[in-house]
């Protein structure tokens, strides 16, 4: 009998039930909440008559609607000024006092994004199941979890249940060998990965990261990496448990302690796939082969390395794909064959659930310090992901270093990654991002986003256009 994937057994050590329909229940180990998808499931509570089966499993925390400017901050949930954000925020407070559910309010120093503060409290481990009304749960995949995003109806579901019904996905193994060069992160290899096999090629499949480059990558580097599986299609991505996992989770303020630790830590050294373990697909990357990145488009798929050109639209091998083109670069404001480094910028954000970790910071820093951003870059902000990590910048002296070189040092939050709260990127404007999407409007109408690491962001930021971070030195 062959061996067992890293997703066979989190998923069979999570089974309860195996129907005739091919449907399964699955029990679920941590259920974190933000504002935005949790209202409804708390009324739909109400209107049932039912409590959360077991409150404890549950951590709440605002993070979408949150303002990240530090005097509008100051006044708490009464001080944010846009009343949709305000009465979502206060929502989540008055339902989480109502059920009795741990929160993280908007000003305890915890507070941050929910996939930034769910492993850095210890709350998301090794070996669970993890949903959240988001599709970037994937992200804690990073720690050897199984872990993915869950609609409103879900989430009113795994309340009263602590259960989740699903189909068991195919298996994907993509594999990086080698080392990753000089100036080249985490972000940039998720890039390399969608621009590979597509913003469809996850599609029904759990994708398992691994080889030589993926277990060379910190904890912050792999939560980059698995964040990012949703834009490649999958539900979820996720990497072995090794000593790298072990040291990340070890005296966080949820994890286990004493005997219970010797326990678990016995048992998470068993989640990697077996070496006989089969993969219905392998998808394999050379390390060296990938560069920085930066998107073009209007889709994670549309990325280039940065000293490519643009696509141009008679280029395109057929009708769809020609269309799809010209669609991008009429929204962008780009044409074909223009050089990436040519793409003049108007803002840069640093930050979202993909890249606002301690590492993101400093790699920022290490390229911003002694510099100064163009003239022509209207907004340079970095938006760290919690309170706690905010607290390790400015220990370091990070934050010193981006505010003399012309950055904005703002409050934990998502921030520009998406216009649900303050920070919106205007029509026609481009933007360096470190965020996961660059969809039509998804900064702000009319926005234009590039996804970029948190290096190149601050590159860009410096020059007031897109250049090579090992051009430009300072990098990790």
């Amino acid at each position: 009998m062959a061996g067992k994937t890293l997703y066979d057994k989190l998923w069979e050590s999570h089974l309860v039930e195996l129907r005739d329909d091919g449907t399964a229940l699955i029990y679920i180990d941590r259920h974190l909440i933000h504002e935005v998808t949790s209202p409804q499931a708390f009324e739909g509570l109400r209107l049932a008559g039912r409590q959360p089966w077991r409150r404890d499993a549950n951590l709440a925390v605002p993070d979408h609607n949150v303002p990240t400017d530090a005097e509008e901050r100051a006044g708490g949930v009464a001080g944010i000024l846009d009343p949709v954000s305000r009465l979502q925020v206060q929502t989540l407070d008055d339902n989480c006092e109502a059920f009795d559910i741990v929160e993280i309010p908007i000003n305890d120093i915890r507070q941050g994004i929910v996939h930034v503060v769910g492993p850095e409290t210890g709350a998301t481990l090794p070996g669970m199941t993890v949903v959240c009304g988001d599709s970037h749960t994937s992200t804690h995949g990073a720690l050897g979890a199984l872990a993915h995003g869950i609609g409103t109806s879900e989430v009113e579901h795994v309340l009263a249940t602590q259960c989740l019904i699903q189909r068991k996905m195919k298996n994907l193994r993509v594999r990086v060998d080698g080392r990753l060069g000089l100036g080249v992160t985490a972000k940039d290899l998720a890039l390399a990965i969608i621009g590979t096999i597509g913003t469809a090629g996850g599609t029904g499949y759990a994708i398992e990261f691994a080889g030589e480059a993926v277990q060379a990558l910190s904890m912050e580097g792999r939560m980059t990496l698995c964040n990012m599986s949703i834009e490649a299609g999958a539900r979820m991505g996720m990497v072995a448990v090794d000593q790298v996992t072990l040291d990340y989770v070890k005296g966080r303020p949820y994890a286990p302690t004493g005997a219970l630790w010797d326990q678990a830590e016995a048992y998470w050294r068993t989640l990697h796939s077996d070496v006989d373990a089969v993969f219905d697909r392998e998808v394999v990357l050379q390390a060296q082969d990938i560069k920085p990145q930066v998107t073009w488009g209007t889709s994670p798929e549309m990325v280039l390395p940065v000293d490519a050109m643009v696509p141009t639209i008679e280029a395109q091998a057929d009708e769809v794909s020609k269309n799809s083109v010209k669609r991008a670069l009429q929204y962008m404001g780009l044409h074909g064959g223009q050089a990436i480094t040519d793409i003049k910028l108007d803002r840069v954000f640093i930050g979202s659930c993909t890249n606002s970790r301690i590492e993101d910071i400093r790699e920022a820093a290490l390229v911003a310090k002694g510099r100064k951003v163009a003239a022509n870059i209207k907004q340079a902000m970095v938006v760290p992901g919690s309170g706690e990590v905010k607290a390790q910048a400015e220990r370091e002296g990070l934050h010193t270093i981006l505010l003399d070189a012309g950055f904005e040092w703002r409050e934990p939050g998502c921030s520009m990654c998406l216009a649900m709260n303050a920070d919106k990127l205007g029509s026609g404007e481009h933007c360096a991002s470190t965020s996961n999407r660059n969809f039509e409007g998804r900064q702000g109408i009319g926005g234009r986003t590039h996804l970029v690491s948190p290096g190149m962001a601050a590159a860009a930021a410096i020059a007031g256009h897109f250049v090579d971070v090992r051009e430009l030195g300072g990098h990790a």
